[in-house]
């Protein structure tokens, strides 16, 4: 591996705010409960927490999500006491299913 990468990627391209070849800088998402001053997150508010909740019915993270530390840990929280109350589905079973992965190749050393 390179100088300077983790697991064979290079983390000076992958740094937020730094530009990639020919693009522009990073922008980080704001979070959206700090813009609207959110002081906790209601388990009951359904509409709010399926905007952080995937279409398969996964947490989306902090960097999918745009949401700070602090918020992202009260989303967790209160996605999951939606869930314990079937507000929220633990899995949509309606979601698109991914298509089959590929038997793997062996390789065989002669």
């Amino acid at each position: 591996m390179a100088a300077g990468s983790k697991r064979g990627r290079d983390t000076k391209l992958a740094r937020p705010g730094k530009p990639r070849f020919g693009s522009a800088p990073l922008r980080r998402k704001s979070c959206l409960l700090c813009k609207h001053k959110a002081k906790d997150v209601d388990y009951k508010d359904v509409a709010l927490l399926r905007k952080f909740v995937s279409e398969r019915g996964k947490i989306r993270s902090r960097r999918m999500s745009g949401a700070c530390r602090k918020h992202q840990r009260l989303v967790a929280v209160a996605v999951k006491r939606a869930r314990e109350m079937a507000l929220l589905p633990y899995v949509d079973r309606d979601a698109p299913e991914r298509p089959a992965r590929p038997p793997r190749q062996q390789n065989t050393h002669n």
